[in-house]
């Protein structure tokens, strides 16, 4: 009897141990899925270069936007309409008043998606400009009489006319001699802002004489531009805020299309123009 209880208590042990090994294995067998997150979708770039226009810009919208519904296959909020749309008319800028945007549009690489709208990515624009804008000093530009928005305007030529980034200063400096001196800025890139004229089309005699706002080739129009006409950079914004010492008031692309010559004399100006061969 003894021997028939002790026996089935062994029995009756392995017995559980196996329910308990079937148990763990059915339950490992039926674990429970971890749940999945869908992965947000990838953001595209779009790039803006310094000395971009409000329009320019959109226009790069507008190219970028094709590029993104082609490959996923859905229109995007962000297009060429909604931008200009965001971007128009007068804002309220910290530290400026009340300007139209164009010079306030930082130029930058910025992601979106197709959820992203056109007024997100103008905030973000005018984020990024206000962020760059801490860095710059303005205290030689305050001592000349200069106003934030008349440094930004500066700039924004600066940027259209250098192509060597030595030379920005240097056309900064131009600028402001000739503010000083009561000149005419001569500045192409304005008038052809103005006048909406491509930079691979020659000025024709009748724009030169245009009294349009923008025209400073116009020798009876003094002073700066009514608003900026681009978008600088910070290297720019620099430079028309710490324009290089020197007495120049005349500057001409060279050959090379990089840099220009800088004088303060009309005669060499003239001399290198013809040497160029440009007219004077």
């Amino acid at each position: 009897m003894r021997r028939r209880i002790v026996a089935l208590g062994v029995l009756l042990a392995a017995l559980i141990g196996l329910g308990f090994a079937i148990t763990s294995v059915r339950d490992r067998g039926h674990k429970t899925p971890t749940p999945t997150v869908a992965a947000a979708p990838k953001p595209f770039k779009i790039i803006f270069p310094e000395g971009f226009t409000r329009a320019d810009m959109a226009e790069r919208v507008k190219a970028v936007a094709k590029i993104a519904e082609k490959e996923h296959g859905k229109t995007p909020l962000l297009d060429e309409r909604a931008y200009l749309a965001a971007t128009a008319g007068e804002r309220l800028i910290q530290g400026f008043g009340r300007h139209p945007l164009e010079g306030f549009l930082f130029p930058a690489t910025y992601q979106f998606t197709g959820r992203t709208t056109a007024a997100q990515l103008a905030r973000a624009q005018l984020a990024a400009f206000q962020k760059n804008w801490r860095s710059i000093n303005l205290g030689y530009a305050r001592s000349k009489n200069l106003t934030p928005y008349d440094v930004l305007t500066i700039a924004s030529m600066v940027e259209k006319e250098a192509v060597a980034p030595e030379d920005r200063s240097k056309i900064a400096r131009v600028i402001y001699n000739r503010l000083h001196l009561g000149m005419n800025l001569g500045i192409d890139a304005t008038t052809r802002y103005g006048l909406h004229i491509p930079p691979t089309q020659s000025l024709t005699a009748s724009e030169l004489l245009s009294t349009n706002p923008y025209n400073t080739r116009n020798a009876s129009i003094i002073g700066l531009p009514p608003t900026p006409i681009a978008n600088p950079g910070l290297a720019s914004i620099q430079a028309a805020a710490h324009p290089a010492a020197g007495p120049w008031i005349y500057f001409i692309r060279k050959p090379d299309h990089v840099h220009h010559f800088f004088t303060a004399s009309e005669q060499k100006f003239c001399e290198k123009a013809q040497e160029y061969g440009y007219h004077c």
